[in-house]
């Protein structure tokens, strides 16, 4: 198969476009070009197009699970879910995420600390910080280390509620402060304690 166009510049995602006789395109990073040094005219036997088509993959892979860490932070397994729901092969999916972890870019247990700060700093509840470090795909190995040191969130209960219910303590109020509470992941006992530090009642129905 012969190559009858090479981009002389790469696209907005840094790719150069490749056509070969008879209309079918790739599209290649720039290392991939220069490994198999690709130009205009050059003749593919159906081998070299199948290491080309799989060296391509994998460089996606690859540049994708970079786009994808630079922009959040992910645990292995939510980096190769995302890339498969990209659209990139299962396995090359696999490999990049193993080249990432050996390159020190994806760190399971690095990954789980910042996700329970991140929890911690926004008033979360302990619950809440599982159910994210779950969401994440963090196994579950690493979640014992990351919440051991988890702050206490009373002081952050007692603001919620003073800056829900200013002005507006009715039993409707309260309820509606409570079960948004309940959804950051508090629990009822402190729950409970907050309200009796601002001398309000919890809620009937949540009790018994």
């Amino acid at each position: 198969m012969r190559i009858e166009h090479l981009a002389s510049k790469p696209d907005r995602a840094g790719r150069y476009t490749v056509r070969f006789e008879g209309g079918s395109t790739l599209r290649l990073y720039r290392q991939t070009v220069e490994d198999f040094a690709l130009y205009p005219g050059k003749e593919l036997d159906d081998e070299d197009v199948k290491q080309l088509r799989t060296a391509a993959g994998q460089m996606s892979a690859k540049m994708r699970a970079v786009r994808i860490v630079a922009a959040s932070n992910v645990s292995k397994g939510d980096l190769k879910d995302r890339l498969i729901r990209k659209g990139e092969d299962p396995t090359q999916a696999a490999e990049a995420v193993a080249w990432m972890e050996e390159l020190s870019l994806v760190d399971d247990r690095e990954t789980a600390a910042q996700i329970v700060s991140r929890c911690a700093h926004k008033g979360y509840g302990i619950a809440r910080a599982k159910q994210a470090l779950y969401e994440k795909r963090i196994p579950k190995e690493y979640w014992e280390d990351a919440l051991s040191d988890y702050p206490d969130q009373s002081e952050k209960i007692v603001e919620f509620l003073r800056t829900r219910l200013a002005g507006d303590a009715d039993d409707k109020a309260q309820k509606r402060a409570v079960d948004a509470l309940l959804r950051r992941g508090h629990s009822y006992g402190d729950i409970r304690q907050a309200l009796r530090r601002l001398e309000l009642e919890f809620p009937e129905e949540y009790d018994g």
